[in-house]
């Protein structure tokens, strides 16, 4: 006879409520937001943000996932031309990280997003001193790339007001990092400034401590 002590224990049936919420919501977003094109399997928190009339400019691979708080941010006003936020199959944003993108932002597959995350490929203009900043737009800004397989950290920050930033392969973005340069395949970055403090080293098949190569492999 088994003691009472011992028998099974059952959550909190009110926990339930957020899953059925978010599942509810995700059909929703699926079936009527105009994405440019999406996948299968979408996982999109009932607290996540995408505002519909911009979803023309966002591009979802499967099994995509939104955490609460997250937000996908088209900065422009165009619903026309390319996706400017594309996410590849199997990615994941934590919760309260936000994706802002102007011009090109694009996760490649099995990209793991942590929470608090901000990704810009924007900045808000400054220079006029007789205007208040909210009033002076953004930058033209740039494009970033997040490499297949990589790892943001809680808390960072990748940031590209012009050019091209490029994060490599299976990368690892150290917790409140902050990001404004490209990083090198198989690398750990961490700091403000984020600088390499391992790397992947393919010609002896082992980490190293610092930096290996200098500059990202071209694709």
């Amino acid at each position: 006879m088994n003691h009472p002590n011992n028998r099974p224990r059952f959550g909190d049936p009110l926990q339930l409520l957020p899953k059925v919420l978010t599942k509810l919501f995700s059909i929703w977003v699926s079936l009527t937001y105009p994405f440019a094109s999406k996948g299968r399997n979408i996982s999109f928190h009932f607290t996540s943000e995408v505002e519909r009339q911009r979803a023309t400019r966002i591009s979802l691979g499967n099994s995509v996932g939104l955490k609460k708080d997250a937000w996908l941010n088209v900065a422009t006003e165009d619903p026309t031309g390319e996706p400017v936020i594309v996410i590849d199959d199997n990615c994941t944003i934590g919760n309260g990280s936000i994706i802002s993108a102007k011009n090109r932002i694009h996760l490649e597959r099995d990209v793991l997003v942590g929470q608090q995350v901000i990704m810009l490929d924007h900045n808000h203009e400054y220079e006029d001193i007789t205007t208040p900043v909210l009033k002076q737009g953004i930058t033209e800004g740039g494009r970033i790339r997040i490499g297949q397989g990589s790892w943001i950290g809680r808390g960072a920050a990748i940031i590209c007001p012009r050019g091209e930033l490029t994060i490599g392969r299976n990368c690892v973005v150290g917790i409140n990092s902050v990001v404004m340069g490209s990083i090198p395949d198989y690398s750990v970055v961490f700091g403000s400034p984020a600088t390499i403090i391992r790397q992947y080293d393919p010609e002896t098949q082992a980490w190293r401590i610092g930096q290996v190569r200098a500059v990202p492999r071209e694709r």
